[in-house]
């Protein structure tokens, strides 16, 4: 029988937090009533990963699959392409040099708002690169709308239900594999465990048993970590490579491009790395209680991006290269999407600059951000390769 044992949920300042709305607030009760019951209907537990895809994608309440706004200032965090549409050029400066002279596929995953396909199909249609098909992978209704409407002006974007079952071309991922549930473990007494979510009189709150075979061994040297280590696994994100793999392979060959933020193994499972790296977002403030209004709420965890890449090379991809974002944009020539004549006037190139310190700076993105090209029979530029750190992984 399973060992469960109760932990008080974690404690943040709320007070330093914006009051949600009175119908944002109704959602979110909404939602922790639903999550209530499912735990009940489970003999009082379930995995940290069940509860955050109810947190993130229960239909009409989850963080994703609700009508709140998202992304931008308005929103709860800011990705790269909000930031500015030099990223988004950037990435079809790349396709067009990944496939040279093939009219681009491309097919992205978690489109957002849609900027990114908005400023990908904008710069290729300026620099006169075909566009044979963007096709784009969202889960979230509400967010396919808003793509639909930002993206009104070209005809040749498609929205699917689900993944292709074979595809030839180029695959975007910009900070999908961070928005994955995964399962969290503790170690305690020298033995890993599980920690899952329970109530306590109402209340979600963190409760441990017994992981299930193999689940420790999916972190390396499990048995050096310290007493009250706790960490993530990524079986999701394993399995969406898989997926990747298999489409990629049923296609004439293409090349998958997975952004985020993440590390290494040898990083991410550092023993100083106590507590893992589970964020939530609220409002752009950024803490570490995942059972904060529920629904109103990102949760996400970085990205070991061995793993990652373990599970394209066992599925049969091949690593094309791993690098920082900001090596990655400068590679595929972001310095040369610069208009001269706006870096001559101050008053234009300081907002451009801004942007692209936001994107290429240590301090900010750029370094945090890794970029991981899987291929399959594509073979990728010798300037890439110079650049490529996958010796890390």
């Amino acid at each position: 029988m399973a060992i469960i044992f109760l932990l008080a949920p974690l404690t943040i300042l709320i007070m330093q937090l914006p009051d949600p709305s009175a119908d944002a607030l109704q959602v979110s009760r909404e939602l922790q009533s639903r999550i209530r019951q499912t735990i009940l209907a489970n003999d009082g537990w379930i995995s940290f990963s069940h509860y955050m895809q109810l947190a993130l994608y229960t239909p009409s309440f989850g963080y994703y699959a609700g009508g709140a706004v998202k992304l931008g200032k308005d929103g709860d965090f800011t990705t790269a392409p909000e930031i500015s549409p030099l990223f988004g050029a950037t990435l079809a400066q790349f396709a067009a040099e990944l496939f040279e002279g093939v009219p681009l596929r491309l097919l992205e995953f978690g489109a957002g708002t849609g900027k990114l396909a908005l400023d990908v199909l904008s710069a290729a249609a300026q620099a006169g690169v075909p566009v044979a098909s963007y096709q784009i992978v969202e889960l979230s209704a509400d967010l396919r709308e808003r793509q639909q409407r930002a993206l009104a002006g070209f005809a040749d974007v498609e929205w699917l239900e689900v993944p292709p079952a074979a595809f030839t071309g180029l695959v975007v991922a910009n900070e999908v594999l961070d928005a994955m549930p995964v399962p969290l473990l503790v170690k305690q007494g020298g033995v890993w465990l599980e920690r899952g979510v329970s109530l306590d009189q109402q209340q979600l709150v963190f409760a441990d048993r017994d992981c299930s075979s193999g689940m420790a061994e999916q972190i390396p040297e499990p048995t050096t970590l310290p007493d009250g280590y706790q960490t993530e696994i990524h079986p999701q994100q394993a399995a969406f490579v898989r997926m990747l793999s298999d489409m990629l392979h049923a296609g004439h060959g293409g090349a998958a491009l997975l952004i985020d933020y993440g590390f290494p193994a040898a990083e991410y499972y550092l023993p100083q790395r106590s507590g893992g790296t589970l964020m939530c977002h609220y409002r752009h403030h950024a803490h570490t209680d995942p059972f904060y209004l529920p629904g109103l709420q990102d949760i996400t965890s970085h990205v070991d991006f061995s793993a990652t890449a373990r599970a394209g090379l066992e599925a049969g991809l091949d690593v094309g290269f791993y690098m920082s974002q900001a090596a990655f944009l400068i590679a595929a020539g972001l310095p040369s999407l610069i208009d001269p004549q706006k870096a001559q006037d101050p008053s234009q190139w300081l907002p451009i600059s801004n942007t692209i310190q936001r994107l290429t700076s240590p301090a900010e993105m750029g370094e945090l951000f890794k970029a991981l090209l899987l291929v399959d029979r594509i073979e990728v530029p010798d300037h890439f390769l110079r650049q490529d750190q996958s010796y890390r992984l």
